[in-house]
């Protein structure tokens, strides 16, 4: 009889000590859930946006339905790869895009597989502007920017690229509006789709960002020179969306640290500001900041002094969401002193589809294939991450 209250007692304590454990897995900060808008957010790990270069002849393919689905949570907030806006817009092979409806169209069944899992799913919206070749430009032109300046260093590695890009055309002041009414097309092509909303693409030095940055923008016209005119055309492509599909739909991604694709600024700090504080005026979802230690696309250096703090200050009263080679502890630093509201996750997310069920449980993760990042493949390092096995009986 003893023995068997002796017992009784273990299996109690061993149940609360159970139990402790597992309320101190739900309370870490990135699984608290947030109120993003109208969107109730179960936790605060967002799928950031990753070209996976599946998307043959510029569709989405039925295979991103699984890929999408897989990384899908309750209540998860997701942002789809960068869809190009217009047949001006691609700069890398299988790329999606969302401007033609056979586009919107093939992106219907991906965002259903997305959304009967009960995730939030957003498009991202992107021009590569002069990050791009003849090849993918209509009749073999040369591509678009700000500039005609070479793009001379790569954003993988932030390398020489010798010739690897033409020399593009500067776009003329009167082309503008015809730019900022291609977002507009894709955004209202999005929404048709099923997405929940849109990311506009302004980071990254792509064409957006190639307006932003005074080390590429090199116009004497209102588009640019001083920081108010560098900014003027990607703010005016964010209100010509937001106007058409509602600012609490609308979120922007931005990289004003970044020298990513020889787009680099001299002042990144009053840049980010601007923005910040321009978009915060246009009531615009969320912005979506890389960190300023992220030195090239994939790799970081801890030692920078420069903070995004003065920018989540302009930015408040929006989400804000922060990305730049984070783990779990440094997620959950970033959400509990309040430094972001949201984290978002790349190569972590591509290897782990389970990725907030493995920080749930401080599980191992698995690592990713960089060689199969862009690959082709419709399985190899998509689809085919393994997922976190049942704990044995």
């Amino acid at each position: 009889m003893a023995n068997t209250t002796m017992a009784n007692m273990n299996t109690n304590s061993n149940s609360k000590e159970e139990s402790k454990k597992m309320d101190e897995r739900e309370a870490i900060p990135l699984l608290t859930p947030y109120k993003m808008g109208n969107f109730n957010l179960s936790h605060r790990i967002v799928l950031a946006p990753l070209s996976r270069s599946r998307s043959y002849n510029f569709i989405p393919q039925p295979h991103a339905a699984l890929y999408y689905s897989q990384r899908t949570t309750k209540g998860g907030f997701l942002i789809g790869e960068a869809s190009g806006v217009s047949d001006t817009a691609q700069g890398y092979p299988n790329t999606p895009g969302i401007w033609t409806r056979e586009q919107l169209e093939a992106w219907k069944p991906i965002v259903s597989a997305v959304h009967e899992k009960g995730g939030i799913f957003f498009c991202q919206l992107w021009h590569a502007g002069r990050v791009s070749n003849y090849e993918y430009q209509p009749d073999g032109k040369a591509p678009i920017s700000s500039t005609d300046k070479r793009l001379r260093k790569d954003i993988a590695n932030n390398k020489a690229t010798a010739d690897k890009y033409p020399p593009p055309r500067r776009v003329r002041a009167d082309e503008i509006p015809k730019l900022v009414n291609d977002f507009v097309i894709a955004a209202k092509n999005a929404m048709e789709a099923g997405f929940d909303g849109i990311e506009i693409h302004g980071a990254n030095g792509y064409l957006l960002d190639q307006f932003l940055k005074d080390k590429v923008n090199d116009r004497d016209d209102e588009y640019g020179g001083n920081l108010e005119n560098r900014c003027r055309f990607p703010l005016q492509v964010v209100k010509a969306v937001a106007d058409e599909i509602g600012a609490d739909k609308v979120g922007m991604r931005l990289s004003p640290f970044a020298d990513y694709n020889d787009c680099g600024d001299s002042d990144p700090h009053a840049l980010g500001v601007h923005m910040a504080q321009s978009l915060n005026e246009m009531g615009i979802l969320y912005i979506h900041l890389i960190e300023p230690r992220m030195v090239t696309q994939f790799h970081k250096f801890d030692g920078t002094k420069s903070s995004l703090t003065p920018i989540r200050k302009a930015f408040k009263d929006g989400t804000f969401i922060v990305a730049g080679g984070y783990d779990r502890n440094e997620g959950n630093e970033a959400i509990s002193c309040a430094a972001a509201d949201l984290v978002a996750y790349g190569r972590l997310f591509l290897a782990n589809p389970d990725l907030p069920t493995r920080f749930q449980l401080d599980a191992h993760l698995n690592q990713p294939d960089a060689t199969t990042f862009y690959s082709h493949h419709p399985v190899l390092g998509y689809t085919d991450y393994p997922f976190l096995q049942p704990n044995p009986k």
